[in-house]
């Protein structure tokens, strides 16, 4: 069992943002290794980035378990090849260098993205601030009205206010209590187990973390003079503040004094901190890294830190937060539909 806590939009949100900005599009695909080679290098040999989709769990830089069952195609920037390797740009400050080998077997894993090169042509600047407004608009529709998919107690505020009773709940079979008791279960849902980060990662993996309020708070500033609403800087400011709350709860999540939450939150940090600042040139050490904290996780089935107790009163101070989050959350949605209405 693991806990998946999207605080962001997962809508294709890809898609939406080129048809907004009406960002014409350049496809290639094919389900022939060589075509989709070929199509690669004419791309790069015209001077264009090629955006492809790849398997993150078959590319070695990240430093996961090969599972035949378990994939991820996510899209990627391939900028340079000379037949025998391969240079992205993909989540590193640095640039990412594979085997032409291991790029295609990442491009091949699913058929519906298999081979696709995608190019972009520049956006229209005259269509940015109807693509702005309608960006806000979706995000004040996914806090407050029903959901695009699945039930809406899991989704924006009613999902926040969902999290925190189950938190605390000890009878129903989806609780933390039932579902994710101490042990393996409850840390996997801390700190993450192999490919699914875990909480504190949801929160604190992306961006400047605290679930990337802060820079949605700094598009706000931007969409104040792009859309001549000064009410959103004041809305920026709301984001931030629940931006330090989503940090907080990420404290409370892997918490120093408890020293094996500790451990794991410094393994995290530690391990996406190396992957930004040197790429590929500190493989091994992630390698190194990903091993001690398998080590870690097998170690919770007899060595986890908390009992029943101990386990119930960290529930008990996420729920708190969690609370002290959606007060943060709700007060700065409010205050967003009002700026736009």
């Amino acid at each position: 069992p693991h806990t998946i806590l999207l605080t962001r939009n997962t809508f294709d949100p890809m898609n939406t943002i080129l048809q907004r900005l009406g960002i014409v599009q350049d496809i290639l695909q094919t389900p022939s290794v060589e075509k989709g080679l070929r199509n690669l290098l004419d791309t790069l040999e015209n001077g264009r980035p090629a955006i492809v989709w790849a398997d993150f769990t078959q590319l070695p830089y990240n430093a996961l378990p090969r599972d035949a069952g378990y994939w991820g195609m996510l899209p990627l920037v391939v900028y340079g090849h000379d037949g025998e390797q391969a240079t992205l740009a993909d989540g590193s400050s640095q640039p990412l260098v594979v085997s032409a080998a291991e790029l295609a077997a990442a491009r091949a894993r699913v058929k519906k993205d298999k081979f696709r090169v995608l190019s972009l042509n520049p956006p229209r600047p005259e269509k940015l601030p109807a693509a702005v407004s309608a960006g806000i608009w979706d995000c004040i529709r996914l806090f407050t009205e029903k959901p695009p998919r699945g039930t809406g107690k899991n989704f924006g505020l009613s999902g926040l206010e969902n999290l925190a009773k189950m938190l605390t709940n000890t009878r129903n079979p989806q609780s933390w209590a039932r579902a994710l008791p101490p042990g393996p279960a409850m840390f996997a849902a801390l700190a993450g187990h192999e490919s699914v980060p875990g909480l504190y990662g949801w929160i604190q993996g992306w961006g400047d973390g605290g679930a990337e309020r802060a820079r949605y708070a700094d598009f706000l500033d931007e969409a104040a003079a792009i859309l001549e609403r000064p009410a959103l800087r004041e809305t920026a400011t709301l984001f931030r503040h629940s931006h330090k709350a989503w940090a907080k709860l990420a404290d409370l999540t892997l918490p120093h004094s408890i020293p094996a939450l500790a451990e794991a939150r410094q393994l995290i940090d530690r391990r996406a901190d190396l992957f930004w600042e040197r790429g590929t040139a500190a493989l091994e050490e992630i390698g190194g890294i990903a091993q001690q904290q398998a080590d870690l996780h097998a170690r919770m089935t007899n060595e986890f830190p908390l009992d029943e107790a101990g386990a119930a009163a960290l529930r008990q101070r996420l729920s708190e937060q969690v609370l002290v989050t959606l007060e943060h959350e709700r007060a700065a949605v409010a205050a967003l539909r009002e700026a736009m209405s």
